[in-house]
This record gives C-alpha cells, sequence and structure tokens, in this order.
C-alpha cells in the first residue's frame, strides 16, 4: 500500500502533502490484534515509522532505551521513528514477543472472549528518499496524540474501530485508506502545535511566503530569480529576502539549491532516469551544470555519488542471498 493524496479541485498543492507524496510513504496494516494477558510484543527499529492506536482497552509502550513508558487508551495515537526496538504490552516492562511469536499465541484470541483483553492495531510506514527522512527526521523518537472530542483524529479512530468488529467484503481497503489518514492527520496535529516543527512547515502558514514556497516546491527546474519569487509574494525584493531569511534561516537561492539537491539525491537512487533527465527535472541547463553544482554540494560527482548508493543498498541483499560467503 502506498499514501496517497488528492488534490480537490486541482488546488496548488500544500508542502506538507507534497513532502508526503515525495517522500512516497508506503504502509501496511501489521494486524488487527485481540491480546488477553498477559502479552507483550515486540517490534525492530528498521520500521522507519510504527503506528500504533488502541481500539479497546489499554496498552504501554516502551522503547529499548531508558525512558518512561507510554500508556495507549482509545482516542490516542502513538508513531514510533525507527532506531531501537520498541515493544507493546498490558504492562510496562513484561516479556515481549517477536511478531511471529506473538501472532501464533494470540491468533484465537476473539474481541468478546475477555472483556480484560486489549484490542489494538500496528502500521508500519517505510519512507523513500532523503525527502522522507527529512519528514521523519522533523518527528520526535516517541509522539503520542490524545484526539479531542471533535478532532477529526478520533473519528477516524472511531471508524476504525467499528470497521474492526466484524469482517466485511474489502475490509483491507478501508483499513489501508483509514491508516493512511490516521497518519496524515497525526503528523499535521504534531506541526501544528509543536515548537520544533521543520522550519518550512512554520514558514508554509505565513502568508508571505506560501506562495513562493510552493512555486520552488511545485516547480524545482524553473529558474527562478529572487525578484521572480518577490513578486509572486507580493514584497519587494529586499522585503522577501529579509522575511524568506529570518522564516528559513537561509536565502531564499541557498532554500532553492538545497531544494533541488534533494530531489537530485532521490531521483539519483531511484536510477530510472539519465543524469540529463535528473539536471533537467532539478533546474540545470547541461549535465555539466549539474555535475558541477552537484559536486560543490557532495563532493562527488553525481555519477560517483549514485554508484557508491546502488553498492551500499545491495550489500544488505548479497549478505541475506549468499550467507555463507
Amino acid at each position: 500500500m502506498t499514501l496517497t493524496l488528492v488534490l480537490l479541485n486541482h488546488e496548488p498543492m500544500d508542502l506538507l502533502s507534497d513532502h508526503l507524496v515525495r517522500a512516497r510513504a508506503a504502509g501496511a496494516v501489521f494486524a488487527r490484534t485481540v491480546a488477553e494477558p498477559p502479552w507483550g510484543l515486540r517490534l525492530g527499529g528498521a520500521i522507519q515509522l510504527a503506528v500504533h492506536t488502541v481500539v479497546r482497552g489499554r496498552a504501554y509502550l516502551w522503547l529499548d532505551t531508558p525512558g518512561r513508558p507510554v500508556e495507549l487508551t482509545p482516542g490516542t495515537v502513538a508513531l514510533v521513528r525507527g532506531g531501537p526496538d520498541h515493544c507493546i504490552g498490558h504492562e510496562p516492562g513484561t516479556d515481549c514477543l517477536e511478531p511471529e511469536e506473538f501472532r501464533a499465541r494470540h491468533a484465537q484470541a476473539g474481541p468478546g472472549d475477555n472483556p480484560q483483553a486489549t484490542v489494538f492495531l500496528c502500521g508500519a510506514y517505510q519512507f523513500t528518499g532523503d525527502v522522507g527522512s527529512g519528514l521523519l527526521d522533523a518527528l520526535p523518537q516517541v509522539m503520542t496524540l490524545s484526539a479531542a472530542i471533535d478532532d477529526p483524529l478520533r473519528e477516524v479512530i472511531t471508524l476504525l474501530s467499528r470497521e474492526l468488529v466484524h469482517t466485511e467484503p474489502a475490509q483491507q481497503i478501508v483499513l489501508d485508506r483509514l491508516l493512511d489518514l490516521l497518519l496524515v492527520l497525526a503528523i499535521r496535529s504534531h506541526f501544528r502545535h509543536s515548537a520544533t516543527a521543520p522550519r518550512w512547515y512554520r514558514a508554509s502558514a505565513d502568508p508571505r511566503l506560501a506562495a513562493a514556497l510552493r512555486a520552488m516546491h511545485e516547480n524545482a527546474a524553473h529558474p527562478w530569480t529572487v525578484p521572480e519569487l518577490a513578486a509572486i509574494s507580493g514584497l519587494s525584493r529586499a522585503a522577501f529576502a529579509r522575511v524568506f531569511r529570518e522564516a528559513l534561516g537561509q536565502a531564499p537561492m541557498q532554500y532553492l539549491t538545497e531544494w533541488r539537491m534533494t530531489l537530485a539525491r532521490d531521483l539519483l537512487r531511484a536510477d530510472d532516469l539519465t543524469l540529463t533527465q535528473i539536471a533537467d527535472a532539478v533546474g540545470y541547463g547541461s549535465p555539466f551544470a549539474f555535475a558541477a553544482a552537484f559536486r560543490r554540494h557532495h563532493g562527488h560527482p553525481p555519477g560517483t555519488w549514485r554508484q557508491r548508493e546502488q553498492a551500499a543498498a545491495d550489500a544488505p541483499r548479497l549478505t541475506t542471498t549468499h550467507p555463507g560467503s
């Protein structure tokens, strides 16, 4: 399953939507689980982003690092970034099983069998490239959100709860879409209320900068100039440059170059475009101009950088395929 965002009435894409689409978040529901105490589930830190919500009962979530466990009750959503393993259990510190063993042990439990049982949903997302990494880096290691009564997040959790009561036709599709909604609403809610939200997110809410930022993100290949971006913003060149630097911490052209290089790295990893095509896509008139800019930014020409990334990506697959080598 891949996160899909639909823009109604062809509205311009906001920056959060742009990041989510470019990150190509692929998600899958681990399980809708009914677990009777004692129970505990361990999930590996290789999962880039895990999403957890309790439909009935309660659970506790904690990391394989020192820290306080987080209590999860209906209406609460937890997002966990990759890194250390994390556990979910009926009480803090309980013994936790790996997913396969956990599923086998609790496969027969039904929601009505035991009023002490916890019903919960786990999802996992993988993000591709540097756009996805930047989005994840803006999140805390563990993020918990308790939805207010009028919060759309609570409505999605309620829909999940109802959908999980009985098996229905096309249920997996419904669960996949609801999990997507859960992820987007949770990230949006966190960014809206967090003092550490990415600068691009906060700046995109500034009417003096929103249109220029959207323009740069939607069309990185355009030969943007500060006067042109200032005109889009309805500001003088000097005022636009000053407001932009105050909000983003860098000059407009520096920000644009950083964004182009981020897109270039992701396109190089994808390995389905030539260097000429990538140069055109990120706003350089020739592969030579692109190579020079990329070398200045990364210390290596793009072809060499692509080869090194491919070799690093292939190494784990080779190890798995040939365990005796």
